[in-house]
């Protein structure tokens, strides 16, 4: 089956059919869970809606550690049935799910006691390559100091005694996310992005759809749905309001910073994570960077768009610089993004200590509320609202088959990954190139091939953002339902965050190469690419300020997207 095209003339029909079929399952919300459980609802038979307010992933899930693991610190808690369910999920998408976006990291796990702490976190880390999905990452090794300290010259000799090894997995959050969205349309769900939901249509008590804004064309469209699945995350109490409904659950917002810094300026030949006062600190490998990460505090300002202050990079710069030989400065630093997690509150003040484990709830007759969990354990929630929706239908529901459903671009990676250099030969790149693709599209680099040979000029690096080609940008729009300049640098190509500018001088480079493709005409070019670099600046000042309400308000001075109508 050919991966679905969620381009513009995808898109148009979609909105048409959101407002003529009633649909068995109406899900609302566009991160990874709300993805998830269109993909789960689809695979079952039944037929499907999705709606974004934004951009796939443009919340949480384009904002995490980027890290696919089963937390080291829940087993130290003694949660040993997340930690199982998460491991097992990785193992999944490792091997069977998403190859071609997941992929093994090591982390060094220095050591600070002589003996017990060995024994302590070799047995922990021992569990943790046995709970679940073993044989999937490599095992733990325990390393001499000397051993550690030729593998990560960049630590201090004085800060630790010896260190373990071990291996968790790492996946593009904005990429994964998109892609299941993408795949959600293949097998027939109705998926839109910029479709905001503005209330609940209702028959007598119980919810029957949704009304939904649909923000490009500033039309209002009524949805017509069996069951309706809130998995709107940290916003899930504002969709309760909607349903005029009292939730029984109650989210908190945690907000995670994290900061990227050039891969020179740490010298490590693997990944690092030590232990703060609160959690784990981690450093990460990626590409040409180091994502260093992450804070967890409470964020009691309005959700829609988080933002780091200086407190926050002081914090990570601080912690970090404690093990290395050549500390960090603000200098260094390349970009720096903050998210939302969504926990479900158990009555702590402390955001640290509330649950990352994840719940379903029936506010009203017809509404399905998902809330809380975890990015890596996506797919187990997805399916948990799901049976508790499709329990209310009419019709016998299968039970879920997403952990034998591959995502679009998983089928053929592998043997296009042996064959990577005669495409490399075929498409005039260089092999590290085609790995780079092959890394973020799987098979359906092939797509993106044809685009080249139709058009050379899209085989060149973009000039402000050489990690990418031409072809990607234009490909973001024709293929993964990108609209915007910041749906394209934010989340398909990633250039926000690993860039020294942000993706700033990239913006008018890429606002003209998809302009033919979205029908821009000159002065949306110039609005679009100005948006962009507004926000750039607005996060600039953020990170200024020193608390969360002074960087919020930064923040809140750039545009909406849509001024005249995000409040709708």
């Amino acid at each position: 089956m050919k991966p679905a095209s969620l381009g513009p003339a995808y898109r148009a029909r979609a909105v048409r059919e959101l407002a003529d079929q009633e649909f068995d399952v109406l899900v609302v919300g566009g991160g990874v869970v709300g993805a998830g459980a269109a993909l789960d609802a689809v695979s079952r038979g039944l037929s499907v809606g999705l709606v974004e307010a934004a951009d796939w992933a443009a919340g949480t899930s384009s904002r995490s550690s980027k890290l696919i693991h089963g937390g080291l610190r829940y087993l130290e808690q003694r949660d040993f049935g997340l930690v199982r369910e998460a491991l097992r999920e990785r193992a999944l998408l490792l091997t069977r799910i998403a190859p071609h976006l997941v992929h093994p990291v090591p982390f060094l796990y220095p050591l600070k006691h002589r003996m017990w702490e060995r024994f302590y976190v070799g047995a922990g880390i021992g569990l943790y390559d046995t709970m679940g999905g073993s044989g999937a990452v490599p095992r733990h090794r325990h390393l001499s100091h000397r051993r550690a300290l030729r593998m990560a010259p960049a630590l201090r000799g004085d800060s630790f005694v010896g260190a373990i090894q071990y291996f968790d997995a790492q996946v593009d959050d904005a990429r994964f996310t998109m892609t299941l969205a993408r795949t959600a349309a293949e097998y027939g769900a109705t998926v839109v992005s910029r479709a905001r939901a503005t209330g609940f249509v209702r028959e007598g008590e119980r919810v029957t759809g949704a009304r939904v804004h649909d923000l490009e064309n500033d039309q209002e469209i009524t949805v017509r749905a069996r069951e309706v699945i809130n998995a709107t995350g940290v916003w899930t109490d504002e969709t309760h309001r909607l349903a005029g409904a009292r939730g029984d659950v109650e989210v908190r917002a945690s907000k995670g910073v994290h900061i990227l810094v050039p891969r020179d300026r740490i010298r490590l030949d693997t990944g690092l994570i030590m232990r703060t006062e609160k959690s784990v600190l981690f450093v990460i490998p990626w590409g040409r960077h180091w994502i260093i990460g992450t804070t967890d505090t409470a964020w009691e300002q309005e959700v829609d768009e988080p933002a780091a202050s200086g407190a926050d990079v002081d914090y990570l710069l601080e912690h970090v610089n404690s093990v290395l030989a050549i500390p960090l400065a603000h200098d260094d630093i390349e970009a720096v993004y903050a998210g939302l997690r969504p926990l479900v509150s158990g009555g702590s003040a402390e955001t640290t200590k509330l649950s990352r484990e994840h719940t379903v709830s029936r506010p009203v007759p017809g509404l399905t509320v998902i809330a809380g969990g975890k990015f890596t354990t996506y797919r187990v929630m997805a399916e948990d609202v799901v049976d508790v929706a499709a329990e209310r239908l009419p019709t016998n529901v299968p039970a879920s088959a997403t952990h034998r459903l591959p995502l679009a671009g998983a089928v053929g990676y592998e043997v296009l990954w042996n064959d990577r250099r005669r495409l490399a030969a075929r498409a005039n790149l260089h092999v590290a190139r085609i790995e780079h693709l092959l890394n973020r599209y799987g098979s359906c680099v092939d797509e993106l091939l044809e685009l080249i040979e139709s058009d050379p000029s899209l085989g060149e690096p973009l000039p402000a953002a050489t990690d990418y080609l031409k072809a990607e940008a234009v490909y973001a729009v024709t293929h993964e339902g990108a609209l915007h300049v910041e749906d394209v640098l934010r989340r398909r190509l990633r250039a926000s965050m690993e860039e020294w500018d942000q993706g700033a001088a990239a913006a008018p480079e890429v606002a003209a190469l998809i302009a033919p493709y979205l029908g821009w005409d000159a002065e949306t070019v110039k609005r679009e690419t100005e948006h962009y670099l507004r926000h750039v600046d607005a996060e600039r000042e953020a990170r200024r300020s020193q608390d969360d309400e002074s960087a919020a308000a930064a923040l809140g001075e750039a545009p909406a997207l849509f001024p005249d109508r995000a409040a709708s």
